[in-house]
C-alpha cells in the first residue's frame, strides 16, 4: 500500500528517522533542489534495478510533482516493500511550506 504525505507530514517522519528518500527525478531537477538526506536514483534507473535500488522498506519517494515518485511508489509496493509514501506535489509543495531544499 502507497501511502500520500503532504510536506509537513513527510518532515514529520523524517524527523522520526528510519526512513530512505529517493528522489526520481532525474540529474538536472535534483541539482535545483532537493530534500535534505534523500539520494537519486531516476525513475528509469529504478525500473531496471528495482531490487538493488529500494533494499529495505520505510521509503518515502519524492518527484517533482508526485507523478513519478507515484509510480515508483507503486512499484516498490509491487515488490513486496512495505511503508512506503509518496509526496504529494513533490519538491514544489515541500518549498512552498517553507521547507529546506538542498542545493548542489
Amino acid at each position: 500500500m502507497v501511502n500520500s504525505v503532504n510536506p509537513h507530514e513527510a518532515q514529520a517522519l523524517i524527523a522520526g528517522g528510519g526512513f530512505d528518500i529517493v528522489d526520481v527525478r532525474e540529474p538536472g531537477e535534483w541539482s535545483r533542489g532537493h530534500l535534505p538526506g534523500a539520494r537519486l536514483v531516476p525513475l528509469q534507473k529504478l525500473r531496471s534495478n528495482p531490487k538493488d535500488e529500494l533494499p529495505r522498506d520505510g521509503i518515502i519517494f519524492v518527484c517533482a510533482a508526485g507523478v513519478r515518485s507515484e509510480a515508483a511508489a507503486r512499484l516498490a509496493d509491487s515488490l513486496g516493500r512495505r511503508n512506503l509514501y509518496n509526496l504529494v506535489g513533490g519538491t514544489r509543495s515541500w518549498a512552498n511550506a517553507g521547507l529546506p531544499l538542498v542545493l548542489d
